[in-house]
């Protein structure tokens, strides 16, 4: 069973800063609903200013007690989620990027504030290995301070987090009063839901940069865009809530875990079949590749290499006959999973060590199995 946890932190006033904000709050406790009762995590740390507990209040020593203290182990695995959503002002400074807790101050940022690269760097020790970093945080509005965005989006790239920024850098992220929140919160919100649906990053993404923009038109706002950092492309396709998963988005992962499989990252393959059971569990496809990556891992041969006969290595030895395969082959073995699709032939493809036709092969009952799903 995947874990889900989260933490979240919303901040409209600010101790030192004459700018305070109206929804920020708001949008906070709404995204912490939105995990425990539409999304199923198990645990979300919120951090408010009205909070009753001392050490959720969003100060810079709290927030920081807890980066230090939670993620100095990891204490999550493959398959599960760990989301870091905060809405309120952010500031940068010498190329750097800084969520403000509610006692930060803008004349000393780097002391006072919390980096933005150091929240990435501590929630990659959880141990997940789909961690989600959201910001609403450009809220500068052509005033002293110069807004986040270009440095997290670097870090992101760097270290494989998805990042979610409420806009593109050198736009301002607005707050809308007819709808009593940020723009870019509730339409991340409607996306994630019953409205949107977007059960993957891809589909989340595609889903914000038309309707926020749609959101500030509507209400009178200048133009924003919401930016996302997903890499590899694997990240892309990665399932945020399996409840909306549709058959093509689990048909993609398990896509992305054979390439990654037939290029010898197994870990990644390992990962992408993990969530492929997440969304579908019992999945037969993801059980057996598990099992022979598993196989692999102990016997490293088995997995074939991509390297063409042309581009091999010249030697003036003659080609020495192929060893025996370790794992027998039973031809007998019905290969149709529980859409119908038959891959006896991609297997004997790859027993015969045909890698450019088992691609090939690949795609082709990928796309049959799309299809008949669509019919």
């Amino acid at each position: 069973m995947a874990k889900n946890w989260a933490v979240v932190i919303g901040i409209n006033e600010y101790e030192h800063l004459q700018r305070p904000l109206k929804y920020a709050k708001r949008d906070a406790k709404l995204m912490r609903d939105f995990l425990y009762n539409e999304a199923g995590f198990e645990k979300v740390y919120h951090f408010s200013e009205d909070s009753s507990e001392k050490q959720l209040l969003p100060t810079r020593s709290n927030v920081m007690r807890l980066l230090h203290i939670m993620f100095e182990l990891p204490f999550m695995s493959a398959g599960d989620n760990f989301w870091f959503f905060f809405s309120g002002h952010g500031v940068r400074q010498n190329g750097c990027d800084y969520l403000m807790p509610t006692d930060g101050f803008p004349e000393d940022i780097a002391n006072s504030n919390i980096s933005v690269n150091y929240i990435i760097q501590r929630l990659r020790r959880c141990g997940a290995d789909n961690i989600i970093l959201i910001l609403d945080a450009c809220r500068d509005e052509g005033k002293s301070v110069e807004g986040i965005g270009r440095q997290t989006a670097e870090q992101a790239r760097q270290m494989g987090v998805i990042s979610i920024a409420s806009c593109s850098p050198n736009q301002i992220s607005y707050e809308i009063e007819d709808l009593q929140q940020g723009a870019f919160t509730c339409a991340l919100l409607e996306g994630l839901g019953t409205q949107g649906k977007c059960a993957t990053v891809e589909r989340l993404n595609q889903y914000l940069i038309h309707r926020v923009p749609e959101l500030n038109r509507q209400c009178g706002k200048p133009r924003q865009t919401p930016l996302t950092i997903a890499e590899p492309i694997e990240k892309s396709h990665l399932i945020l809530l399996p409840k909306y998963a549709t058959l093509a988005d689990v048909l993609t992962l398990k896509y992305d875990a054979s390439q990654a499989e037939l290029n010898k990252n197994l870990d990644l393959a390992e990962q992408l079949l993990t969530r492929v059971l997440v969304a579908s569990p019992g999945d037969k496809d993801a059980i057996r590749s598990l099992k022979r990556i598993a196989i692999a891992q102990i016997q490293p041969e088995v997995i074939p290499s991509q390297q063409s006969y042309e581009n091999r290595p010249k030697t003036d030895k003659s080609p020495q006959p192929a060893p025996p395969n370790p794992i027998p082959i039973e031809p007998d073995v019905p290969l149709k999973s529980e859409f119908g699709v038959d891959y006896t032939k991609l297997r004997n493809l790859l027993v015969a060590k045909k890698w450019k036709e088992a691609d090939q092969e690949t795609a082709r009952v990928l796309l049959k199995a799309c299809l008949l799903y669509t019919s």
